[in-house]
């Protein structure tokens, strides 16, 4: 059994046992999380999608760990202008074990 979540702004999709990481959630290390918007859940029974998320589905995920991500290099530079730009990014991530997928009605 899959779903689709959203968080973050970003859509991910997830099986049970899977581990993700998403954009930066505020919870402790070892804290569950509940997912309330799943977007579609699929399985044996088929696949149902959600308008715009399934009613009554939900996914239950754990907390493994935070951390910061690669850092993203920026370099602007207008030509015979005499100007440079470096700039330098860290974004922040959240780990998360998936656990149960419940389905919705």
């Amino acid at each position: 059994m899959y779903a689709v979540i959203k968080t973050g702004g970003k859509q991910y999709r997830v099986a049970a046992g899977e581990k993700i990481k998403v954009e930066q959630i505020a919870a402790d290390v070892g804290q569950e999380i509940t997912f309330e918007e799943v977007l579609a859940v699929g399985g044996e029974g088929g696949l149902q999608v959600g308008a715009p998320v399934v009613s009554g589905a939900s996914v239950v995920a754990k907390v493994v760990s935070h951390g910061k991500h690669d850092k993203v290099r920026i370099f602007k530079m207008r030509r015979r202008k005499h100007y440079q730009k470096r700039q330098g990014h860290r974004q922040g991530y959240t780990e998360l074990e998936i656990g149960a997928i419940n389905g919705g009605k």
